[in-house]
């Protein structure tokens, strides 16, 4: 079975995350959404960019409500 990055950082941080989930920057409160992950960190598309970048899980509010 392939080694899930997703599932291990959903699993070590204690975070909803998956893929194509909206999240928002906790710093910036910019929305984006999850598009993989990159060893320990999760990429996320924010709004208004072209790629996705790897940030820290805990960088994110993953509960959001549009």
């Amino acid at each position: 079975m392939p080694y899930d990055r997703l599932e291990y950082i959903r699993t070590y941080y204690q975070v909803p995350l998956t893929k194509g989930r909206i999240v928002r920057h906790n710093e910036t409160g910019r929305l984006g959404v999850i598009t993989g992950a990159s060893g320990p960190h999760i990429k996320v598309r924010l709004d208004g960019e072209k790629n996705a970048y790897p940030y820290h899980p805990l960088d994110f509010d993953y509960n959001i409500v549009i």
